[in-house]
């Protein structure tokens, strides 16, 4: 692929990620309503989010690999726990992911 392309495919990628990320700001100014619809899904999307990632994490956990699943496990209870304790996202995830990570080197 020539450099040309490259920009050109770059730039394009840009002004798609731009014009996305300004599509809302546009369609719902300071003066128009948020539409009742739109606010719910801004308050149910996170919910649904993370039991997507946690039903991902977990969908191989297997019967008959008792030291894989306990380190996930333990790795979840620490997400938990943290969250539980600190209530903050970020943070918990990069701990859980920390704890994981070391589990697995073990």
């Amino acid at each position: 692929m020539s450099v040309e392309t490259l920009f050109v495919v770059f730039a394009g990628a840009a002004l798609i990620t731009f014009g996305l990320r300004a599509l809302p700001f546009v369609l719902f100014g300071r003066s128009k309503e948020v539409p009742a619809v739109v606010r719910r899904l801004g308050d149910l999307l996170p919910f649904a989010v993370i039991a997507a990632l946690v039903v991902y994490c977990l969908k191989d956990l297997t019967t008959n690999g008792l030291a894989m699943n306990l380190k996930t496990l333990l790795a979840v209870a620490v997400v938990s726990g943290m969250h539980l304790w600190k209530k903050n996202t970020i943070l918990s995830v990069a701990v859980g992911t920390v704890c994981y990570m070391l589990l697995l080197r073990i």
